[in-house]
């Protein structure tokens, strides 16, 4: 799963222009009077209408990204380093507006006709996205604001531990701002929740809990001593990056006390607030699941649906889908259990599969470390076998790391962080090792390829070094494009000659079969009105998933409804346009400019990506396609 933080702050103008951008398109700000100007660049005989699209796409991204503070600081940008960014609905409605008033601009002052194919793309990508944007907005208090599954409450630490940077006596100023504003951000999301409540809009009874632990274990430690053995969790950051600052003790220590007393009277009340305000709400919480049980539920999760497919495909038919899936893939693992000469049904297969102590590290710190290690070396074995099948290979670093302690009761399996365009920072793929009994070497192989290479760190960073395309096309968000990329590499390394060991095989296909039973459950919650019970159930019987597992991905399903369809829609679209272009071509196929096609384009749609595989068919039968090759 790829993590697309930060989210809702930003869904009415950052999903328009992209999520982030690249330092070297963001120049230094100068003046807020350039900021205010025109933005058309003029009719210049010079300038052709490609170049006039150009430059004016990098000044509505540039202008944009500066309303983000967390989103500069993602990107290395050395700009409102002490400020958060604002929550507020007003100012959401604001840049949604000037979203929509971008949109009217460019459609009055450019000529679409005039423009060569790649700035048609990006013209109809932009205008999509607006028009997306503006038709969701109805849907923005449909969004739960804290979930076991993301939220300001942990994303915000999450931010400051892994984002925010302490280079100098500036950077660890700036991160003192942040703690000593913290509690202002966190309460505007608390009235957030707050007011959807009371509109009938809250999560079931079952997420308090969730929120409430992750709220504790954020304060939990000594929050008043930077160097006892048990610290708490902003204050050890803290504390360890300035502790590399060389600087005079007395410096030093006034910054820590500075520390100490932000979290003790800023952000520690806040969260108080978050725990209290959640306890008032489980307390009459429902415990009804589907995304039904909202106010106008259906019409919700249809569009949630077509925004996280990219189709026009209904529930019925997804659920369909799901079950035709499930049965195909139960036949190949029947396959498998041949090989392995397992006698039995395919319930007691999976019953073996999850309780055989030979399919699990040993808990403990050590179990942990053999697992990143043997996980670090499956990326890295790949790597080497990439220029097979592309073209293009990423530049951008790649780390295995174990996902944090305070957040890993309640985050998912494991999930991908993109890194920084400039190089400073990798991306980062968490593995969840809160149980190791939940972590089957078997699916460690799939795991590493989808959340590695060739899977979300490939394709995000192919993404954001692309050139000739606008930032907001590198840095653009279409799920099933990137989790149905995701679910194709786990199948890629199958054809070539990888999963050897028939086990590992065979948890390739588990993972498979858990997204195609997704179609099956999601559905099933959200339009089907099925209990949290029977669709956990039916994970339990139908995968080899353990019970914990099953249970807390249909716990994740409910908070997110319609996000898990898209992986196996995505996959399965690939495998199609794929095989239709070996159909096609012929001996003239080539995987490598296959790839091309889904990968040189940034994140679109898929019926923009099968445009755009049919413009490569077509290239290769004129004889006018020139590959890039490594």
């Amino acid at each position: 799963m790829r993590l697309l933080a930060p989210h809702t702050l930003i869904l009415a103008a950052l999903f328009t222009l992209g999520a982030c951008a690249p330092a070297s398109q963001v120049p230094a700000a100068k003046s807020d009077t350039a900021a205010e100007s025109k933005t058309v660049p003029s009719k210049d005989a010079a300038l052709s209408e490609n170049e006039r699209l150009d430059a004016w796409f990098d000044t509505q991204y540039n202008q944009t990204i500066r309303a983000y503070p967390q989103t500069l600081t993602s990107r290395g940008i050395d700009e409102r380093q002490d400020e958060w960014n604002d929550p507020s609905r007003s100012f959401r409605l604001e840049q949604l507006e000037k979203s929509r008033e971008a949109l009217e601009e460019m459609r009055a002052n450019f000529d679409f006709e005039a423009l060569d194919d790649t700035r048609q793309l990006s013209y109809r990508l932009f205008e999509k996205n607006v028009e997306d944007s503006l038709a969701r907005r109805k849907w923005w208090d449909h969004n739960y604001t804290y979930t076991q599954m993301r939220g300001a409450h942990s994303f915000l630490p999450t931010f400051l531990l892994n984002q925010h940077k302490i280079q100098d006596v500036e950077d660890a100023e700036n991160y003192l701002k942040r703690l000593e504003t913290l509690d202002e951000v966190l309460d505007q999301h608390t009235q957030q929740a707050k007011a959807k409540f009371e509109k009938g809009i809250a999560p079931p009874k079952f997420v308090y809990d969730f929120v409430i632990e992750s709220s504790q274990n954020i304060m939990a430690g000594n929050p008043v001593e930077a160097d006892s053995d048990e610290l708490n969790l902003l204050l050890a950051d803290f504390s360890k990056k300035v502790s590399r600052l060389e600087i005079e003790d007395d410096v030093r220590e006034a910054l820590y006390e500075r520390a100490i007393a932000a979290i003790q009277n800023d952000v520690a009340p806040a969260y108080e607030r978050i725990i209290a305000e959640m306890e008032r709400q489980k307390a009459a919480a429902s415990t009804d699941d589907g995304a039904w049980k909202l106010p106008d539920g259906g019409a919700y999760y249809a569009s949630r649906l077509e925004q996280m497919t990219t189709t026009d495909m209904s529930a019925d038919a997804i659920h369909e889908l799901g079950l035709s899936e499930v049965d195909r893939i139960h036949a190949e693992m029947r396959e498998i259990m041949k090989k392995v000469e397992f006698d039995g049904t395919l319930q007691e297969f999976f019953e073996f599969t999850r309780v055989d102590k030979q399919f699990f590290k040993p808990e403990g710190a050590e179990g942990r470390a053999a697992y990143l290690k043997e996980a670090t070396k499956f990326i890295d074995d790949m790597k080497l076998r990439l220029p097979e099948v592309f073209n293009r290979i990423p530049k951008a670093e790649l780390e295995v790391r174990a996902v944090e302690a305070f957040r890993e009761k309640a985050a998912g399996k494991a999930f991908y962080n993109r890194p920084s365009p400039d190089g400073s920072r990798p991306g980062i793929y968490y593995a969840n090792l809160y149980r190791m009994d939940a972590m089957p070497v078997y699916q460690m192989e799939a795991l590493a390829y989808h959340e590695g290479v060739p899977g979300h760190h490939m394709q995000l960073s192919i993404s954001q070094e692309l050139e000739g395309i606008p930032a907001f096309r590198k840095f653009g968000r279409f799920t099933a494009y990137s989790e149905g990329w995701g679910l194709y590499s786990e199948y890629l390394p199958k054809e070539m000659g990888l999963y050897e060991d028939p086990y590992s095989d065979f948890g390739r296909l588990a993972m498979e079969l858990w997204r195609a039973a997704r179609l099956v459950v999601d559905t099933g919650l959200h339009e089907k009105k099925w209990s949290r019970e029977k669709a956990a159930q039916y994970l339990i019987t139908n995968t080899p998933n353990p019970e914990s597992d099953c249970w807390k991905a249909i716990e994740r399903y409910i908070v997110m409804p319609g996000q898990a369809t898209a992986y196996k829609i995505g996959m399965n679209k690939i495998l199609e346009l794929r095989e239709g272009a070996k159909e096609k071509l012929g001996d003239d196929f080539d995987i490598r400019d296959f790839h091309d096609a889904i990968l040189a384009t940034g994140p679109v749609p898929l019926d923009i990506m099968e445009e755009q595989v049919d413009a490569y068919v077509a290239a290769m039968q004129s004889g006018s396609y020139k590959p890039d090759r490594l």
